[in-house]
């Protein structure tokens, strides 16, 4: 008796635990996208990698990660974007003149938007 009540309770507390997480880390993928613009890096791209890589179970990111020449010193630069239905990463290429927005965080610099100069 015990059992047939027990199971059930258990099977449900870790199913809206699962269902909690799951709408964690959702948010939190969802949020790589908005990066406040506290600073502007400007210069030209030297180098572009572009990567995709796993968030979290079926979750994807593309990330690209530009070497930019400001005239003083050359910088590493993130933009990750969250791969969802319909998202086209943007795309980069050498040489191009660019203003990047976005903050510095963990010795880099993650992008928001971009403006290309001509």
């Amino acid at each position: 008796m015990v059992t047939a009540i027990a199971i059930p309770l258990i099977l449900a507390y870790f199913y809206w635990l699962t269902k909690k997480e799951m709408q964690r880390n959702e948010q939190e993928w969802i949020a790589l996208e908005e990066i406040p613009e506290e600073a502007v890096v400007s210069g030209k791209i030297n180098e572009v990698t572009e990567h995709k890589e796993r968030f979290y179970y079926h979750r994807f990111n593309h990330v690209a990660v530009l070497k930019i020449n400001t005239g003083l010193k050359e910088l590493t630069v993130k933009k990750v974007t969250p791969l969802r239905k319909g998202a086209i990463p943007p795309t980069f290429r050498e040489g191009e003149n660019v203003h990047l927005y976005g903050n510095w965080k963990h010795g880099y610099f993650s992008i928001n938007r971009v403006v290309r100069k001509d």
